[in-house]
């Protein structure tokens, strides 16, 4: 059957979490990219909807509870030092509560919040997908 991301393109999602014009960076443990700042996220389960697995894999890994998610737009990651192959579907919020922490430290390692001035490197796909489809207007 295989994996999904290593044996045949797997299917994500990411959500950017927004406060006072920060976004939440996690550092990742794990391929792909171990080692870059990253928005949370993770795969989609059989049956759920990529909105539905933004907000649960957000929540896993940030102990926040997400009220609200809108749909940001598709990224692609092929990750030629890792070999896996990831599409995902970018989601943003900035109606949570609570205060983030790290739940899964085998999996994330740090995190932060930060401006478009001061982003953390290396940031992975991903985050430069998410910050893109930003634009300047919301990181500030």
């Amino acid at each position: 059957m295989g994996q999904p991301g290593i044996d045949f393109p797997g299917l994500g999602v990411g959500l950017v979490i927004l406060r006072g014009g920060k976004i939440l960076l996690y550092k990742r443990v794990k391929a792909p990219e171990p080692g870059h700042w990253s928005i949370p996220g993770g795969k989609v389960d059989f049956m759920e909807s990529t909105a539905e697995a933004a907000r649960r894999e957000a929540e896993e890994e940030t102990g926040l509870e997400i009220r609200t998610v809108r749909l940001l737009g598709p990224a692609e990651v092929l990750s030629q030092a890792d070999r896996q192959h990831w599409i995902s579907v970018l989601y943003i919020a900035d109606d949570f509560r609570g205060d983030p922490e790290i739940t899964e430290p085998d999996k994330l390692s740090d995190f932060g919040w930060f401006g478009c001035n001061e982003l953390p490197q290396p940031l992975s796909e991903f985050a430069r997908a998410a910050i893109d489809f930003l634009g300047d207007t919301d990181l500030r």
